[in-house]
């Protein structure tokens, strides 16, 4: 599948933009496997650990890009954004490093470790009800106040390019996988990956993994059009939003499919990264492993020829309660 560099918000060329302008702030994640891991799934299994990312998840890039993308007189003013957490660390993280202020729009509900690293990365906490549309309100109230420039979590072509340097590593580490499996939710991870990916490789297959609380993202590529929900219901705190305008059309065009998971996958999916991987994974980032493992991926014919697969292990935040609570369970 060709990309149509005119069509989407950003394209290799600002993805390689990108590359340079963060490079030097960013870690290179590594890559690990595990013959356990391909023993279970039948398939080798290549996992791109953004866990280990500054900020422990892959949205450092994507701050980080769109922070020192800013002109000196826009920076000065501050950044605003809202998220549930690990955007709002990552950008509170990268305004740090720029020396400038950041206002973050968090809801009531976001899990405490991901409240307590924005804390700790200097952000300014604002809390929001824990719908969309409060966060956004609350974000659009401060902006107006502040003058702050609002850094959306996904919907941002300078977001976008900055996710999209994990497929330049990926591809460099691993540069005969033939498919990629990445989380959905805003959308901001995928769209980066695929066009990427797509851009270096058209024959890559790139794979969306989704909870089943949370699959709009399923839902909109049905309908052929952005669908939201009235509500989600997914242990996976960091896939609970909706796809935006810029997203959509990427996702609509350069990603295969949507597999989609429930709770009981995801959760065992973090336990095999645990007990296996030696790695720790919050929900969201274990759910291409629960992809790759569930009966509907694995059953289904049209991804037989899936045989070298990445998997984006998108972020380690995780509550340990939560997790020692989700495990007894």
């Amino acid at each position: 599948m060709e990309v149509n560099k005119e069509k989407y918000a950003a394209d290799l060329s600002s993805i390689k933009e990108a590359r340079a302008r963060i490079s030097s702030f960013i870690h290179k994640t590594p890559l690990m496997t595990s013959e356990s891991l391909d023993a279970i799934s039948g398939r080798r299994l290549f996992f791109k650990c953004e866990c280990f990312q500054k900020g422990g998840a892959f949205k450092f890039r994507g701050a980080c890009n769109a922070i020192f993308s800013l002109d000196d007189q826009q920076a000065a003013k501050g950044v605003v954004t809202h998220s549930s957490g690990n955007h709002a660390a990552a950008l509170a993280l990268a305004a740090k490093l720029r020396g400038i202020t950041s206002y973050i729009v968090i809801p009531k509900n976001a899990p405490q470790c991901k409240v307590q690293n924005v804390v700790r990365y200097g952000g300014q906490v604002i809390w929001s009800e824990t719908t969309i549309k409060s966060r956004e309100e609350t974000a659009t109230t401060v902006q107006q106040e502040t003058g702050a420039a609002l850094i959306h979590p996904y919907n941002d072509g300078r977001i976008i390019s900055g996710q999209g340097t994990i497929s330049l590593e990926l591809l460099e580490q691993a540069p005969h996988i033939d498919t990629i499996i990445v989380p959905i939710s805003g959308g901001g991870l995928i769209s980066g990956v695929a066009l990427a990916a797509k851009s270096i490789n058209p024959a890559i297959r790139v794979l969306a993994a989704e909870p089943k609380g949370a699959n709009d993202a399923a839902q909109s590529k049905a309908a052929g059009r952005i669908v939201t929900l009235p509500e989600t219901n997914t242990v996976a705190d960091g896939l609970r939003a909706f796809l935006g305008e810029f997203t959509w059309p990427i996702v609509r065009d350069l990603v295969d499919d949507v597999i989609t998971v429930d709770d009981t996958e995801i959760i065992k999916a973090m336990r095999l990264c645990y007990e296996i991987l030696k790695v720790a994974v919050e929900p969201s980032g274990a759910i291409g492993l629960a992809a790759v493992l569930s009966d509907s991926f694995r059953t289904n014919p049209a991804w037989k020829d899936c045989n070298q697969i990445g998997i984006i292990l998108s972020g380690g935040n995780v509550d340990l309660e939560v997790l020692w609570n989700s495990f007894s369970k």
